[in-house]
Order: C-alpha cells, then sequence, then structure tokens
C-alpha cells in the first residue's frame, strides 16, 4: 500500500492537510471536496477496503469511526454530516487502501451516487 497515494501521505512522501493523528489513523482535509467540509479518516494499517477486513479488525474499525466523530465534532458539524466508505472500483474507489469520508457543512441529498 506504500504505493497509494494515501501510503505516501502515511510515509511522509506527500503532504496533507491533517486534522486529526494518532499511532492508529490519520485524518486529513481532501483535496478535492465534495462539501464544504470533507474529511478522508484511514488507518495506518494497510487493508485495501471494506471487504478486505479481518476479524481482527473489529476494534480498529471502531476507533476508525470514533475518529469519524471526533473530526466532524472539531469542524463543527453538529448539526448533521455523512460518512462514507467505497468498496472497490464499481463502489466507486479510486485509492486502493481503506477510507472513511467525513462530509458535511451543507444539506446532503438521497439518494447518493
Amino acid at each position: 500500500m506504500a504505493d497509494t497515494i494515501f501510503g505516501r501521505i502515511l510515509n511522509g512522501e506527500l503532504p496533507a492537510d491533517r486534522v486529526y493523528e494518532d499511532d492508529v489513523a490519520i485524518a486529513f482535509r481532501d483535496v478535492n471536496p465534495q462539501a464544504p467540509v470533507h474529511i478522508l479518516v484511514i488507518p495506518r494499517k494497510p487493508i485495501t477496503n471494506l471487504a478486505q477486513v479481518e476479524p481482527a479488525d473489529t476494534e480498529l474499525l471502531g476507533h476508525l469511526l470514533s475518529v469519524c466523530a471526533k473530526v466532524a465534532d472539531a469542524e463543527g458539524l453538529g448539526d448533521g454530516y455523512r460518512v462514507v466508505t467505497n468498496v472497490a472500483r464499481r463502489g466507486g474507489q479510486t485509492v486502493d487502501h481503506l477510507h472513511f469520508h467525513v462530509i458535511g457543512g451543507r444539506q446532503m441529498t438521497w439518494p447518493p451516487g
């Protein structure tokens, strides 16, 4: 995964506007935001996508969702936001590294996509 853009961000090869980081995950602003607030939350562990998660990753997934909530709160999204993960090409995934989009700051519509 070091060859993905997110792997390069994790190892410091590429800059990112980081808004949160700990020993398990980082969160940074999307360079192509789809809303006033658009933050990506990624694990440091290399996992391709949600379909590749193993039972041992259960705690990691909970932590990632907790980070999503923390960054949403820090960004003032108390009136609502969306958390999205895309799986594989047909699901809209463009980077082969598990990531969650925290999107808010405007009214979300339904259905998405």
